[in-house]
């Protein structure tokens, strides 16, 4: 297989990884944060006003960063923290599984609280972009060409 093709993986991780970080920023923003911050005081996270908004612009504004690959290297240790805090106060309790149906109702299947399943993909995805760079479909690439060339 051709070494181009390699650089689709990181491409394709950091446009799933980097829109899937947004939207889940952005949910919780457009919702207001006041609503995010009762979970937070609910699950006894410290300082529930700061980390309510502290974690929505984290998830848009590292997710926006991975989405076009700046500063991957960087980027990516910020939002491991924020899988890893959503797997220990939220998901573990429920298990691996991200999809339990738990029943049936007229209008499809029910179900339960997602496991932990997503997040460690997640983390997984930024893990192989810390290793392997964002590629060279990416901001990260143009910066290093530029800054190679002026030298």
């Amino acid at each position: 297989m051709s070494k181009k093709y390699h650089q689709l993986a990181p491409l394709a991780l950091r446009l799933i990884i980097g829109y899937g970080s947004m939207a889940h920023g952005w949910a919780k923003l457009s919702r207001g944060v006041g609503g995010f911050e009762k979970l937070l005081l609910f699950l006894h996270v410290p300082f529930p006003h700061v980390m309510a908004w502290v974690v929505p612009l984290t998830e848009l504004v590292c997710g926006f960063a991975i989405l076009v690959g700046l500063f991957i290297r960087i980027t990516a240790i910020p939002m491991i923290f924020v899988m890893l805090t959503a797997i220990f106060t939220v998901h573990l309790k429920y298990g691996f599984s991200a999809v339990k149906t738990i029943g049936l109702s007229e209008n499809g299947p029910l179900f339960g609280p997602p496991g932990y399943e997503v997040d460690l993909l997640y983390i997984a995805g930024l893990i192989a972009l810390i290793i392997m760079g964002s590629g060279t479909l990416s901001l990260d690439y143009l910066i290093q060409r530029r800054s190679s060339k002026e030298y």
